[in-house]
């Protein structure tokens, strides 16, 4: 249905919750500019497609929403209102359909994030929004217009009737989004949690008998660090840790780091086989038989699974410790990767700075959308979600604001 165009709004940011914060105020009729410092939009929404395309999960709603930890009813209201189901409809109207894989992640068919980026700004521009590339967001002048820097140095206001911003966290900052929003908004008042690495790797500082083993992976293993255990697969790194399990745990790491220095994470080997059945098997003799290869034989172990045992010093003769060892690896981890090389940021701007429509109620006409709010989630398709949701829920709230004042 379309609509008489009225109200003007901009659009801070390019990436999946911007682009649907723009086409939720295009339908509705309003005239709006996508801005971007970059010379060409949602660069880490590609980037995140190269594996293939998570865009969300399948799983019921209520373990969905689990998945934000402690900010996951401060989103449900958000993910309701636009759910996976409306996330797969509104790709598969772009021609992109998706399917459910066997662990219940959500892909496109192509697996591929340029099919689906290419259709939407194709749609983008039917329904008449402007993108302006190489645009920085430095902040508000006072009157409560944006103030941009140009691709020649040029700092220009640009008003509008309402405002989103949707500039993305700290991760991957060459991809566009630096987190340099944060001190414009702090200096407007805005309460903004420190940005924090998020699905991140770990440091742990291996001797040079585990490093040689870096880019192996660690499959079917256990990660357990507190009452939270992961199962999954990790990948030994020069540096230490990564991968799907670790990421999975990555917040409560990082602040247990944060307090105490370092973090103590348990993994175990051999999460689908009991220590008393590992310790029978081990009690067998191994005649001539290298302990390497005995362990691979009997116990199922990789050579780089082999080698981390040792990492945690001399192996003991008596099968029962051995068994204990490859089921409760104590790993110490000294600090978490940097945030420029993690995938995603924690962090942002509270959520007690937003009404029901994510709008900044000390700066009445600007909301807020994506990963600038203060939540993180696991991988899995959780990422993307919240940030198409939130982007659709700021663009609907926004297009309302400009109704309510045009009337």
């Amino acid at each position: 249905m379309s609509h008489p165009h009225s109200g003007t709004a901009i659009v801070i940011g390019g990436g999946p919750a911007g682009l649907m914060a723009a086409e939720t105020l295009a339908h509705a009729g309003i005239h709006v500019t996508v801005y971007d410092r970059m010379p060409s939009l949602a660069r880490k929404f590609l980037l995140a497609g190269r594996g293939g395309l998570n865009l969300t999960h399948s799983e019921p709603l209520e373990r969905f929403v689990r998945a934000y930890g402690e900010r996951g009813e401060n989103l449900r209201p958000f993910i309701e209102a636009f759910p996976p189901e409306a996330l797969r409809a509104w790709s598969a109207d772009l021609g992109v359909p998706t399917f459910v894989g066997s662990s219940g992640r959500v892909f496109p068919e192509s697996f591929k994030a340029s099919p689906l980026l290419r259709a939407w700004l194709r749609r983008l521009e039917s329904l008449g929004a402007r993108v302006q590339y190489r645009h920085r967001f430095e902040g508000f002048d006072a009157q409560g217009g944006v103030l941009f820097t140009n691709a020649q140095g040029a700092q220009i206001p640009v008003a509008a009737d309402a405002v989103v911003l949707a500039l993305g966290g700290a991760s991957w900052p060459r991809l566009g989004s630096d987190g340099g929003w944060t001190q414009a908004l702090a200096a407007s008042g805005i309460i903004v949690a420190p940005l924090r690495p998020s699905n991140c790797g770990f440091e742990i500082g291996w001797s040079p008998q585990v490093q040689r083993f870096a880019g192996a992976p660690l499959k079917n293993v256990a990660l357990s660090f507190g009452q939270r255990t992961v199962r999954g697969e990790a990948m030994i790194a020069t540096y230490g840790l990564e991968g799907g399990a670790i990421y999975a745990l990555s917040g409560p790491l990082r602040e247990a780091i944060a307090q105490d220095g370092s973090a103590m994470l348990s993994l175990d080997l051999r999460p689908d086989v009991s220590a008393a059945a590992l310790a029978a098997k081990l009690a067998v003799d191994r005649g001539k038989a290298s302990l390497s290869n005995f362990l691979r034989k009997v116990a199922g172990l990789t050579p780089q699974a082999t080698a981390l045992l040792r990492e945690a010093g001399p192996l003991p003769a008596e099968p029962a410790l051995i068994a204990a060892r490859i089921k409760h690896l104590p790993l110490k981890l000294k600090r978490p990767r940097p945030i420029a090389r993690s995938i995603s940021s924690a962090g942002g701007i509270s959520f007690d700075e937003v009404d029901r429509g994510l709008m900044l109620t000390r700066m009445p006409g600007v909301f807020v959308a994506g990963e600038m709010l203060d939540w993180e989630a696991p991988t899995g398709g959780y990422l993307l979600q919240a940030c198409f949701s939130t982007g659709f829920a700021a663009g609907a709230a926004a297009a309302k604001w400009i109704a309510r004042n045009d009337r």
